[in-house]
């Protein structure tokens, strides 16, 4: 591989996602620049497992959702293992589909049988209960090679920075709907008793408290009745 080449192709994929509109044309961006970056690769998604629930983020492919819900359905997978770093690796490879692999002995066949011949999942992100995987997916066995490994594991570096911006915009977005629930909240308790709008809190975290209801499950009742709801 001709490596000052690749660098400028990152450093110009790099430049690219910074005038991306939103977290998801990132990602897009991210996975479908996989081909062109990543030896051997065809397809590519992410991975986001949070508890027991799973997501398929930005496929380059329709059967690449197709292969992460087969991993979910089994409960086994590289890019489960990767999502969940139970091993502690954080790089999984399955080199070719058609020898047997008893790390995924329900999994290999089935993908086998919808033309997936090798791939490859990368560990993203660990905080919290969330982990994430990036994986790369080749209809030919044996597609990846060590250079593939290591130009994913710079796509990989790049995804786990627009998920990491994707969960502080959408914390930011929450504590911005909330405040303003509250704010609506204590307006129409303030007209509504003639209170100043301390008390309008008061009664707000008051009810939130005495009831084990959190503050902007409250406010979205008080906006949605017109009125704090009977205990």
């Amino acid at each position: 591989m001709d490596w000052r080449a690749f660098a400028e192709q990152i450093g110009s994929m790099a430049h690219d996602l910074l005038e991306q509109p939103s977290v998801d044309a990132t990602l897009g961006r991210i996975t479908g620049s996989a081909t062109e970056l990543v030896a051997g690769c065809d397809a590519a998604g992410i991975l986001v497992l949070s508890g027991q629930e799973s997501a398929s983020l930005a496929p380059s492919e329709p059967w690449v959702t197709e292969l992460d819900q087969l991993q979910r359905k089994l409960g086994e997978g590289p890019c489960f293992d990767a999502a969940r770093h139970s091993t502690g690796e954080r790089v999984f490879r399955i080199a070719d589909f058609t020898e047997v692999e008893p790390r995924w002995p329900d999994f290999v066949p089935e993908a086998r049988k919808a033309g997936v011949g090798s791939m490859m999942g990368f560990l993203l992100f660990t905080e919290d209960e969330d982990f994430g995987a990036l994986n790369f997916y080749s209809r030919r066995a044996g597609a990846f090679t060590e250079e593939s490994e290591r130009a994913g594991v710079l796509l990989a570096s790049h995804a786990a920075v627009a998920l990491s911006a994707a969960r502080t915009h959408a914390q930011m977005e929450q504590a911005m709907s909330t405040r303003h629930q509250i704010g609506q909240a204590m307006g129409i308790l303030m007209a509504r008793h003639n209170i100043v709008e301390n008390d309008a809190f008061n009664r707000l975290r008051g009810y939130s408290q005495n009831n084990n209801v959190k503050l902007r499950e409250v406010a979205l009742l008080v906006c949605e009745q017109g009125a704090l709801p009977q205990p």
